[in-house]
């Protein structure tokens, strides 16, 4: 490491809707020293400088990649230019933590991973879901067996609003699902198909349904919209023998195990005698552990430097979301074609 101790000094670039939260956790931090944020709109730079005297402030981003005493890089600005501030950053061998989606391409991503590994730098992607209680808790539950056989996952992520100027509705909101949603599964998908419309610019999805089709009869649908009158974010997973919900908008109540199945019979002579079997029971609303996702999202960045360990959501699980994002353009553009995926190692 650089500098005049063993902590890792910190560089942030971009400083707008995203960017204080992610200074606000790495002050927060120990191991770290928060010490220079780059932006060009001069206001943030002052409301940055306001709220954290002894950090830096500059609109050249080029001191921060420059820059002998910073460590690790977080990028936080439109996905367009997560290329170039990474790729300069990696060059420059510093770590790299970069907001979701990695990159405008898969072959982008392609290009970051390698810089990383040459480099010997870590680079992590921010999907912030990974790092919930909430998912975690699933991830337990759905390895457990408890819930069967999955069958599906049903997600939905929608609001009225944020509009995007650069990418559509499924690049700025479907990667948190399909992360989550990949997560749970522990592999991706073999086919993915979208459908989506534009209102209220004619060149971006404002709303667009994916449908992601795995191995072993899986499919999950992922819904997002940015023209709903509600916040809704909800995430079913239904299995043989158990059903799962998780609504991040309940305070208390984020998971739930619904004891509810049905079954077919296993033999039968005639239509007459076919018939289901139906199964309703309790409801389980399971304790989850306290925290900020994103306080753990950075502190495991930390901890996968310091302790040279892989990091959960790391170059590949990044470049394996942006070559489902690309499927979902292709599918669009070829009205809902199922379209394959090249598998990620």
């Amino acid at each position: 490491m650089n500098g005049e101790d063993t902590l890792l000094r910190i560089g942030i670039i971009g400083t707008g809707y995203w960017g204080p939260n992610l200074v606000r956790n790495f002050m927060q931090l120990p191991d770290v020293r928060m010490t220079h944020v780059a932006d060009i709109d001069e206001g943030r730079l002052s409301y940055i400088k306001e709220l954290y005297p002894t950090v830096e402030v500059t609109n050249d981003y080029k001191k921060l990649v420059e820059s002998p005493e910073i460590d690790v890089i977080a990028i936080a600005t439109p996905v367009h230019t997560h290329f170039k501030f990474a790729q300069e950053s990696l060059t420059a061998k510093k770590h790299v933590f970069v907001e979701k989606p990695m990159a405008s391409s898969s072959e982008q991503c392609k290009k970051l991973i390698k810089l990383s590994e040459e480099n010997d730098c870590k680079l992590m992607v921010g999907h912030t879901f990974i790092y919930t209680a909430a998912v975690e808790k699933m991830c337990e539950i759905v390895n457990s067996g408890e819930l069967g056989e999955i069958y599906y996952i049903n997600s939905q992520r929608l609001n009225l609003g944020l509009f995007q100027k650069d990418i559509n509705v499924i690049w700025d909101l479907a990667p948190h699902d399909i992360s989550i949603i990949l997560h749970l599964l522990k592999r991706g998908p073999v086919e993915v198909s979208a459908t989506g419309m534009s209102h209220m610019n004619p060149d971006i999805e404002d709303v667009a349904t994916v449908s992601l089709f795995f191995d072993g009869r899986v499919i999950a649908f992922v819904q997002s919209s940015w023209l709903d009158p509600d916040k809704i974010r909800r995430m079913a997973v239904v299995g043989s023998k158990k059903m799962m919900v998780y609504d991040d908008i309940e305070p208390n109540s984020k998971i739930r195990i619904y004891d509810k199945s049905v079954e077919g019979p296993g033999y039968y002579d005639s239509f007459a005698e076919f018939a289901y079997s139906y199964k309703y029971g309790d409801i389980i609303i399971p304790q989850l552990k306290g925290g900020e996702p994103l306080r753990n999202e950075l502190q495991h960045f930390v901890d996968c430097i310091v302790n040279d360990k892989k990091c959960l959501t790391d170059g590949y699980a990044g470049m394996q979301v942006v070559q489902i994002l690309e499927a979902t353009k292709k599918s669009l553009d070829a009205g809902g074609q199922r379209i394959s995926i090249e598998s990620v190692s």
